[in-house]
């Protein structure tokens, strides 16, 4: 990400949605309702860690631990959020547009929950102390390990209604989209597989939850700003992440690569963080 629109600023609003709903069948199925784990569950969460350092999809004993209808998603609690300056705006409508991103950090190998919890965190303050923004911009984030997070405060609730919790994503397009940070830097190295893995089916989940066509729906950051975001990589892979969401909302087997190998490694608290965007 390259480019936000500044806290408080009300963003022109798309001049109509022309998007519609694909039937939704198969294992798709039903209002997507939010696992999240209780507070204060240290074994749980250690687990859990465990099992999504292998992949979002299977954990101990073949259990499935993220689906498009029950995304495990884990809360700005759990990932100790601070308070923001104001509670995001909610508006009862739906996003247009899912806007793909990456966070322009080093493309690190720790895969683990804390980890993730801790990339949160880091791009909160950035955010918050850099940019003078009200809190996180983004309304979810992905780790490289697959473990997805609640951004901006009041996203989960807003999506569990329907509505859209206004972030601070794209310029001038905040007020109909809803932004999905990716953890690394994709302008050259290929996207982790747990991440694509988790990025397919947050998408499948808010196209289903949305009523969006994903071949209309899902596009980069750079479609609407002058920012070289996602990536050069991420986003030659958005035709290959429309594909797999139509299939999986069709109830089609996916045929879809969910792996281009590793990158290579590095601290989320690299020099690369400012990069999360410049436009305050």
């Amino acid at each position: 990400m390259t480019a936000h629109s500044g806290e408080g600023a009300h963003d022109r609003r798309s001049a109509g949605r022309a998007v519609t709903r694909r039937a939704v069948i198969g294992g798709v199925m039903g209002a997507g309702l939010l696992e999240m784990l209780p507070l204060g569950a240290s074994r749980q969460n250690e687990a859990m860690a465990a099992d999504l350092a292998a992949g979002p999809g299977r954990g101990a004993g073949d259990r499935v631990l993220f689906t498009a209808d029950a995304p495990q998603v884990y809360t700005r609690a759990q990932w100790n959020a601070r308070a923001p300056r104001r509670a995001a705006e909610v508006v009862d409508r739906p996003p247009d547009h899912i806007i793909v991103h990456h966070t322009a950090t080093a493309n690190a190998r720790d895969r683990s929950l804390a980890h993730a919890l801790a990339l949160s965190r880091s791009i909160q303050n950035i955010h918050m102390n850099r940019n003078g923004w009200d809190d996180t911009g983004q309304q979810l984030t992905i780790s490289r390990g697959g473990i997805v997070m609640e951004g901006r405060n009041r996203s989960l609730r807003a999506i569990r209604s329907g509505g859209l919790a206004i972030g601070a994503q794209v310029l001038h397009h905040n007020e109909h989209t809803i932004g999905i940070e990716n953890e690394g830097t994709y302008m050259s190295a290929a996207v982790p597989g747990a991440l694509w893995k988790s990025l397919t089916e947050v998408c499948v989940w808010l196209c289903q939850k949305y009523g969006l066509d994903p071949s209309e729906a899902i596009v980069g950051h750079r479609d609407y700003n002058n920012t070289s975001c996602p990536g050069d990589v991420l986003y030659a892979r958005l035709p290959e992440l429309r594909r797999s969401v139509a299939e999986r909302l069709e109830g089609a087997p996916s045929q879809s690569s969910t792996s281009q190998g590793d990158s290579d490694g590095g601290s989320i608290l690299s020099p690369l963080l400012p990069s999360l965007d410049d436009l305050g």
